[in-house]
Order: C-alpha cells, then structure tokens, then sequence
C-alpha cells in the first residue's frame, strides 16, 4: 500500500512538518493525473524564469504548486500601479523588485523551496550563468525596450548553445500564444526569425513583429496597434484573462517537458474567442484580414518588409543566393 498522507490543517501543524512530507501533502491531489516519476522529476527538476512580470509571473506559482521547488528567479522591475491590472501583485508590492516578491509567493506555498533570486534580470553578461544547470526554461523577458529585446536574444541564444527547452508567451488582447522551443533540436533561435546583427538597425517594433506570433494576433490588436504604433510614448494594452492563461499552459507545458513529451511550437488560447457568441465570431472572421492590411498600411511598405520578412541569413538558407 502507499503513504497514507493525512489531513494537514492549521499553520501550525503544516510547519512542523519536515521538507518531505511537507511535499507529499502538497502534492497529494496531484496523484493519478501526475505519474509519481514524473513527480519525482518535478521535485528534482530546476527552472528558471527570466522575467516575472505579466506572462513569466503568471507562472511562477502554477509551477511551485505543481510540485516545481528549485527555482532561479531574475527579473530587474520593481511593480507599479499600472501592473496590478493584470500581474500576481498587491498595492503593498508597488516598488519591490518583481523577482524578489516571485520569490517570497514561491516560499508562501513551499518554505523549502530553492530559490536564487537575481534582481538585475537577464543580460547578456549574466545569461550563461542563469542556464547553466536548469532542466525548463520560462521566458517572461518584456520585449517593449531596446535593452529587454536585447536580454530575451540573449538568453534565447544560451539557451540554443546549452541545448534547453524554452517556454515563453505573448498576451495579445484577449489571446495568450504560449511558444516552445526545444533548443536541444532546433538550431536557431526564433526558428531564423530574427539575427543579433540586426538589433541595432531594428526599431523595436520591427524587431517584435520578427519573433511574435502574427497569425494568432486578434483582430482587436491589430486595429489597436495600428492607430498607436507611430507614437513612441506608447504602451501596449494588456489584459489579466490573457496574461494569467500562461500560468496554467506554462506549467502543463513544463511538465510534458519533464515527462519527455513533445509539445507543439504555438499553443494559442483565445478567451474573448471561446466566451463569444456566434455572432460575434463571424464578425472577428470577417475583420481579421482586415486588420492585418491596416496594420500593414500604418507601418508603411518599407517597415513592412523589415518587420514581417525573416532576416536575411535565414532567407538565404532557404532562397540560396546566386553567384554574381
């Protein structure tokens, strides 16, 4: 017979436990859904999660719920008001570095949790070090700066180099596109979307349109995007039902990372699509495309070509040049 696990209570009596049997009581009900090896490559298993913000914060407790307890956690934001809209934060949190509270929301549901927090974030001086040794990597790294871009290449090309799975996500108005990347197979980063030579000819937005996943962007985004996306104070609209989707598709994906299963490269959820009336869907149907070419006009042809064509080495894999 198994390990009966009793009922575990009060405060009290959950801290009187030692560090296994703590695990088995909060692993419990993960029984018959959780195979007990891959439980067991849960427990051992170390992940890191590169920004915890809006989509890598999203994961952090699913993933310590789970059964995850050695994390490595960067992140160099502090929380402001505006990210309480969306992000596992509190107005007592508003100037704490993001990694820091990652850390202390680890430790509120598994005190013996390891956790090494890193609160400058990811660079591209500190990205070897961050891989080195994880079994999962989540990618939460904010894209909308130059430096931020600059960080995700980063740790996406160690990540390529050290052979890791990746996991990260876009929240697109009521869409969350979870995207994996299995480094330990694939040989470029972005599959050749976007090369570090370019970073410094690319505006931002030319830059983000090179690796974000465009066929899943709704409509809605779209059209919003194209009204906002020639002015440089711009922030990018954010909504928590998309962001907190990646939680729950981070930590399954994470798991069949664990269990050596495959994972598709785009994982798209569209809340606002599945609580739709039928009405409602034909009309996004029918507008999408439309969206697209606005999009498409607001950038203008030259923009267009940079921001939605792969760059050029990997064109040239495919297109091989002639001989002049």
């Amino acid at each position: 017979m198994g390990v009966v696990v009793m009922d575990v209570s009060t405060v009290d009596e959950a801290r009187e436990l030692d560090a296994s049997a703590y695990y088995r009581h909060l692993v419990d009900r993960n029984k018959g859904l959780v195979p007990s090896d891959v439980q067991r490559r849960i427990h051992d298993a170390k992940v890191l999660v590169a920004g915890c913000g809006s989509v890598g914060g999203a994961a952090v407790q699913p993933l310590t719920r789970i059964g995850f307890r050695d994390f490595r956690l960067a992140d160099s934001g502090s929380y402001e008001l505006n990210n309480l809209n969306r992000q596992a934060a509190f107005l007592d949190d508003l100037g704490k570095n993001k990694a820091t509270a990652a850390a202390e929301a680890v430790r509120g549901i598994n005190p013996y949790a390891d956790i090494a927090v890193f609160d400058t974030g990811v660079t591209q001086g500190n990205a070897d070090a961050l891989v080195d040794g994880v079994d999962v990597i989540v990618d939460g790294v904010d894209v909308t700066t130059n430096a931020g871009f600059a960080a995700k290449i980063a740790l996406h090309e160690v990540a390529l180099a050290r052979r890791k799975p990746l996991i990260t996500g876009w929240d697109l108005a009521g869409v969350m596109c979870a995207q994996y990347f299995d480094y330990r197979q694939v040989r470029t980063i972005f599959d050749g979307a976007i090369d570090r030579a370019e970073l410094d000819s690319l505006a931002i937005w030319e830059a983000v349109f090179r690796i974000a996943p465009m066929r899943h962007m709704p409509g809605s985004m779209l059209f919003e995007l194209s009204k906002n996306i020639s002015d440089p104070e711009y922030s990018v609209p954010q909504l928590p039902e998309a962001a907190w989707q990646f939680g729950s598709l981070a930590c399954y994906m994470a798991l069949r990372v664990i269990s050596g299963k495959k994972i598709p490269r785009n994982v798209p959820v569209d809340v606002h699509w599945k609580a739709s009336t039928l009405e409602e869907r034909m009309e996004h149907l029918v507008k999408k495309p439309l969206g697209h070419v606005t999009l498409l006009h607001a950038l203008g042809l030259s923009r267009s070509l940079i921001s939605l064509t792969p760059a050029p080495s990997w064109v040239g894999r495919i297109i091989p040049r002639r001989e002049t």
